[in-house]
């Protein structure tokens, strides 16, 4: 059994899921999606530990600055490809954008840009793994799990400007 915890952030409430191998779900503010099946709790320890951690780096995110510590995150419920994308996109430094495509090369895939959107989109958790980061073609904003006004928001949290 999972554990779910909500962590109140200035950008509103985010809804965190944890297991035995650490930050598995992050929902934004008012959307919830179901729990991957078969995830074994942390402990009482851990989970308190793991929810600071993710607090300390939601706040950090929502003012615009990069978290000194992430908590484990548990990518265990993505593809192989999926978790490839998923550490590609954690390597995007804070202010900086790629695209599709860039990642898509990156990791051995060229004309794969339609697949690493599709693994952004499956992004279990976003805002820390910042698929917000990655743009369509020629710069321009693209798709967004969380919806184009919050990956409006967190580029320009982090100072990014779009033509």
């Amino acid at each position: 059994m999972e554990s779910i915890c909500h962590i109140a952030t200035p950008l509103g409430d985010f809804r965190a899921l944890y297991s035995a191998e650490g930050l598995a779900g992050l929902d934004f503010p008012g959307q919830a999606h179901p729990a991957p099946p078969d995830l074994s709790a942390p402990s009482t320890t851990q989970l308190a530990r793991w929810q600071q951690l993710t607090k300390q780096a939601l706040l950090a995110l929502s003012n615009g600055k990069a978290p000194e510590n992430l908590p484990p995150l548990d990518l265990s419920w993505g593809t192989e490809f999926q978790q490839a994308v998923w550490r590609q996109l954690l390597a995007i430094p804070l202010g900086s954008t790629r695209t599709y495509g860039e990642l898509a090369e990156a990791l051995g895939k060229p004309g794969g840009s339609r697949a690493v959107g599709a693994a952004c989109g499956a992004n279990p958790i976003p805002v820390i793994i910042p698929c917000h980061r990655v743009l369509a073609a020629h710069g321009k904003l693209g798709g967004f799990s969380g919806g184009r006004q919050w990956k409006l928001r967190l580029l320009q949290l982090e100072g990014v400007l779009l033509a």
